[in-house]
């Protein structure tokens, strides 16, 4: 060859390649051929082009359709549903497996009103390891029966269970009604006047006013707002408030009267904490986590996943099954590194910060 002439007379070997056009993995190649066949032959043409031993099969494939086309799950994306056929112990394909089969079928599209979601970068504050260590709290609008008239959700969620521990529908916005809620929350949740708990919300009136800032504090709860013109320091509040309001049976119109608006967000609450798959917690709902049932469920996920890969090892190549470690520790927008945390801090630091 060229290539070995001018490198026997002393020519760099990536030189000689790029004189000639080719690179120092072509010319490998060519010389692997030649001692294998004695011959610079291009081979490819006669190469195995079988199907891999790991592909699905037509009938596997046609599984995973049907199985997003029943109406059960018709309106779930895979990461939903993957989740909850691992629950029954039933194991069809991986979650990318399933979309992949989805995008080649035309069927895999953005659903919903919502906007494709972007990407935000978002500050520190606390660290939950366990549930009632850290809440966040907002007020949402409901549209009413005329233009401009609005009924007020008030939401309280755990970040670390996404759970939802207290919820009211009111006509108005007021410290004292959120006061009220929060008393709520605390009995509802059994929650001990000595035990730490950060509740985080954005600066509108009602979260800042005298009369609540007086009861977190009789209650021994840390207040915790977002900065000024900071959009994103409330992010799990927000998020459940576009959940609600991208369900298919939300009334964007509006709600004809408050117990209709209250019945409606009752059965709201009652799918998110105990249908809802949530993607944050591993695919968890709400309630399961608050119970502390994670480690069971996931444990139960991991060995219906292990039993899918001891029947069909080809398709894992040498690889780890899904991932299914249980989500120990929840941030608050975690960019920041806090070294104290409210759960280490005793209720009179609290008070006093």
């Amino acid at each position: 060859m060229l290539i070995d002439e001018a490198v026997t007379a002393g020519a760099g070997l990536s030189k000689a390649c790029e004189r000639i056009g080719i690179t120092e993995r072509t010319y490998y190649r060519w010389k692997a051929l030649l001692s294998k066949f004695d011959s610079y032959e291009d081979r490819r043409s006669y190469a195995d082009h079988s199907n891999p031993v790991n592909k699905l099969t037509p009938t596997e494939r046609q599984e995973v359709i049907d199985t997003c086309n029943t109406e059960r799950f018709a309106s779930l994306p895979p990461c939903q549903i993957v989740p909850a056929l691992a629950d029954e112990g039933k194991y069809i394909a991986s979650e990318r497996t399933f979309y992949r089969i989805l995008h080649e079928a035309k069927m895999q599209n953005h659903r919903g009103r919502s906007q494709e979601p972007g990407k935000h970068h978002k500050p520190t504050s606390f660290c939950a390891t366990a549930p009632n260590q850290v809440w966040t709290w907002d007020i949402t609008y409901l549209n009413g029966p005329v233009k401009g008239y609005f009924y007020y959700l008030y939401l309280i969620i755990d970040i670390f269970s996404r759970d939802v521990v207290g919820w009211e529908v009111w006509e108005d916005q007021t410290a004292e009604l959120a006061s009220e809620l929060i008393k709520k929350a605390c009995l509802s949740q059994h929650r001990l006047s000595t035990a730490p708990l950060v509740l985080h919300s954005d600066n509108g009136t009602p979260m800042k006013g005298a009369t609540m800032l007086e009861t977190l504090y009789a209650l021994g709860i840390t207040p915790s707002n977002s900065r000024p013109r900071v959009s994103n320091d409330n992010p799990y509040s927000e998020s459940i408030f576009k959940t609600l309001k991208y369900r298919p049976n939300y009334q964007p119109k509006g709600f004809g009267t408050i117990e209709e608006a209250r019945g409606w967000c009752a059965k709201f609450v009652k799918w998110y904490r105990y249908e809802h798959h949530h993607s944050g917690i591993k695919f968890l709902t709400a309630a399961e986590r608050h119970a502390g049932k994670s480690e069971e469920i996931l444990n139960k996920r991991h060995e219906v996943y292990e039993a899918a890969k001891a029947a069909h090892p080809e398709r894992w190549n040498g690889r780890e099954t899904r991932n299914w470690n249980n989500i120990t520790e929840v941030y608050l927008n975690p960019d920041r590194q806090y070294e104290e945390t409210p759960v280490e801090l005793s209720n009179d630091e609290e008070i006093a910060s």
